[in-house]
């Protein structure tokens, strides 16, 4: 069964770029502008089995949506990926300690990209 993984990034542009390359390798995709609006679907019932996040983004931010996802039980142990210009070792280790999985710098390759989520999603 396909796994589903939840993009979230304020730039539509990003947003369909990655959509495309996770969809071409068999993963369904769901998609929210900003941290409030991937909070709102994973309340409503959008359950993703990983979660790719900008950090950067207006209204709620990555970090903020880390610290809010890890609180609800459902997705206390889904894997999470930030995607995103920040390479500061600062911003990534606070990352970790929110709970975040894993730490992408933007630009990144399809190809990589794919090999990662492989890397931290069992059976994708």
């Amino acid at each position: 069964m396909a796994k589903t993984i939840l993009i979230v990034d304020d730039s539509a542009t990003m947003r369909m770029s990655v959509k495309a390359t996770l969809e071409m390798s068999g993963f369904l995709v769901e998609s929210a502008g900003d941290g409030v609006q991937a909070l709102s679907k994973l309340k409503g019932g959008v359950k993703p089995d990983l979660i790719i996040t900008d950090i950067n983004m207006p209204n709620m931010g990555g970090m903020e949506l880390i610290k809010n996802v890890r609180t609800l039980p459902a997705f206390r142990f889904t894997p999470i990926l930030t995607l995103t210009t920040e390479s500061l070792a600062a911003k990534r280790d606070e990352g970790k300690k929110l709970g975040a999985t894993g730490w992408l710098v933007k630009p990144v390759a399809g190809a990589d990209l794919i090999k990662v989520i492989k890397q931290v999603l069992p059976g994708a």
